[in-house]
């Protein structure tokens, strides 16, 4: 069985998601990363604060009607009373569809916003080499493009427009009740220091404790994809009781850390407003006095009052909004991570081209690698192979003998820790990515099949191919039979992962798949393992015909399937130890021939 790169190992309680302790946000300023996506909308920014300037200043300019509304009950003229309604009427209507303006506004500007952001982050991670999934679970790297990007589609579609709004209620409320009583302003400006500290206080708390909530939302997302995506496993080895433990104490500790956020919040919220509104009752007391004493009208009052209301209230707002601006600064910066992380394979800054057409000659030259996560075990030590274009070659050998990685160095989702790898004679590294493996066809051992009908899957191989081309290839793989026999034959769903298909029937559509794709050098490993003997035997004779005129790379386990390959590579221990024809290597002695041994010998005097 060919080897399979190790797995990440688990994340530290300590840092939940990753292998490595993620710093601490410390400023709000973090949410300038999102400028970049802004930009391309000035001018729907530019419309919302127009929106926002507007529904500002009607709101503040109301009071100024309920004060004339107030004064005129002495005066008792009807007529003045009437357009001072009226007026009150009018401001109402420009409040209402101002900030209905405005919510649409900024709404479309966050919905848009973090449509480009999750479209850069899946972009930027789709094509990062396996070297990053080794570092990251795929769950957290799902909760950051939804969880988080949720987070700051509140913010810029919401929690932004309202702070810019209360900021601005703050001060023109503030300079109109300087002008309506200087007296009982500076009343209210004692109050200002006893609202901003434990704002400022208790805000830095806060934002520790968001990001630290996060960073355990996206461990559980990562535990849950986890155990979802093996869930058969799972079940077959009864571990559903574990599994559920293992989510369940990730789960708690996020909820117990949440939970320390909403107290921290909460109590913010409670000192915040019961100091602004005890100050406003202890003002509207000493204005009683002065209403009173005649040193001001009951409508001057009640405009005082109301602009009174509004500062703190916005003051309020504000407090709330910035624990909702410290989560979405949190979130930030975990997406920011993801776009300005570097890949440890990178396309050439100046591509060569390969030559047209591909003939799928193959060379490593000294090739020594170790997989970033097992830095201490050779995965590859100093392998020399020339295969010809056209040449069959298969790789067989013990489990971690370095088979798989083989293909992997070909495909280079990693580039080698010394030596070279060509096709047709250019280095790997001087081409891009997409333009080498366009000239090769993959059937994984572990077929990867998308929930999607039948012919789609097939289709992945060459997105433009036509019915008949699929229907062609599925033949070639035996996969036409049963695919035929579906509910719905080529159309029909195969469920997520594959679920309603058989190994077998996986792997047929996997081989289909790189026969549609037409490629000049065709990658199998194990491409036939799930096979019953008939299958085994029709796949095996439509990959003979798709070789002619190919080059193509075998690992198999069963050395049945391989006798008729041109040369047979025996690795062990990431080296190559022997090559040469199945007779040959017989005769030869050592590993293939016990291999052979094990296989043929024994397995005759079994039956």
């Amino acid at each position: 069985m060919a080897e399979s790169k190790p797995a990440p190992a688990a994340p530290a309680k300590t840092a939940p998601g990753k292998t490595e302790p993620r710093e601490k946000s410390k400023k709000i300023g973090s949410l300038g990363a999102l400028w970049p996506f802004m930009r391309p909308y000035k001018l729907l920014i530019a419309q919302a604060i127009l929106a926002l300037i507007l529904t500002a200043c009607v709101s503040l300019a109301l009071p100024l009607a309920v004060r004339r509304v107030v004064d005129n009950f002495r005066t008792g003229q009807s007529e003045l009373l009437d357009k001072y309604f009226l007026a009150a009427l009018g401001i109402a209507a420009l409040l209402a569809i101002g900030t209905g303006l405005r919510y649409a506004l900024v709404t479309r500007l966050g919905e848009r916003v973090v449509a480009d952001i999750r479209k850069s982050v899946f972009n930027r991670v789709i094509g990062m080499s396996p070297a990053f999934y080794e570092q990251i679970m795929t769950g957290e790297v799902l909760s950051r493009i939804t969880t988080d990007t949720t987070l700051i589609q509140s913010v810029v579609g919401s929690s932004v427009s309202i702070a810019l709004r209360n900021i601005l209620i703050f001060i023109g409320g503030l300079a109109l009740m300087m002008l309506t009583s200087p007296k009982l302003s500076g009343l209210v400006l004692l109050l200002v220091p006893l609202v901003v500290v434990p704002i400022l206080t208790l805000g830095r708390r806060l934002r520790a404790i968001s990001k630290e909530n996060q960073d355990w939302i996206a461990a559980s997302s990562g535990n849950a994809s986890e155990a979802l995506s093996a869930v058969q496993t799972v079940q077959a080895f009864t571990h559903e009781g574990a599994s559920r433990t293992a989510f369940g104490d990730v789960t708690e500790t996020s909820f117990d850390v949440a939970r320390k956020r909403i107290r921290t919040r909460a109590a913010m919220t409670v000192i915040v407003i019961f100091l602004v509104f005890s100050g406003i009752v202890g003002i509207l007391w000493v204005g009683a006095i002065d209403v009173r004493s005649g040193l001001m009208t009951e409508g001057t009052l009640v405009q005082f009052v109301i602009y009174a209301v509004m500062v703190s209230g916005s003051v309020a707002a504000l407090s709330e909004i910035w624990g909702e601006l410290q989560r979405a600064a949190g979130a930030t910066e975990r997406l920011a991570e993801l776009l300005q992380l570097e890949d440890s394979v990178q396309d050439p800054a100046a591509p060569q081209a390969l030559p047209t057409p591909v003939r799928g000659e193959i060379a490593f030259e000294d090739v020594a690698f170790r997989y970033p996560s097992r830095p201490d075990r050779a995965a590859l030590d100093g392998v020399s192979l020339h295969v010809a274009a056209g040449e069959t070659v298969a790789f067989v050998g013990p489990s971690g003998a370095g088979k798989t990685t083989i293909l992997q160095m070909l495909l280079r989702f990693y580039d080698p820790d010394a030596g070279r790898i060509t096709l047709d004679g250019v280095d790997l590294s001087a081409v891009t990515r997409g333009d080498f493996r366009a000239q090769m066809a993959l059937v994984p051992q572990d077929p990867v099949i998308f929930a999607a009908s039948a012919r789609d899957n097939i289709r992945f191989g060459r997105p433009g191919a036509s019915d008949a081309e699929v229907e062609a290839a599925a033949k070639a793989a035996a996969a036409h039979e049963f695919i035929t026999a579906l509910p719905e034959g080529y159309d029909s769903y195969v469920g997520e992962r594959g679920v309603m298909l058989s190994g077998g029937q996986k792997q047929r559509i996997a081989i289909a798949r790189a026969i549609l794709r037409d490629a000049p050098v065709l990658l199998l490993d194990e491409a036939t393992s799930a096979l019953d003997a008939e299958s085994e035997r029709a796949v095996q004779e439509a990959v003979d015909r798709l070789s002619e005129g190919r080059t193509m790379l075998v690992i198999a386990h069963r050395l049945a399937t391989v006798k008729k390959a041109d040369r047979i590579v025996v690795m062990e221990d990431g080296r190559i130890v022997a090559q040469g024809s199945h007779d040959a290597l017989v005769a030869q002695g050592g590993l293939y021939a016990r291999l052979a041994r094990l296989q043929f010998t024994d397995g005759i005097a079994a039956e």
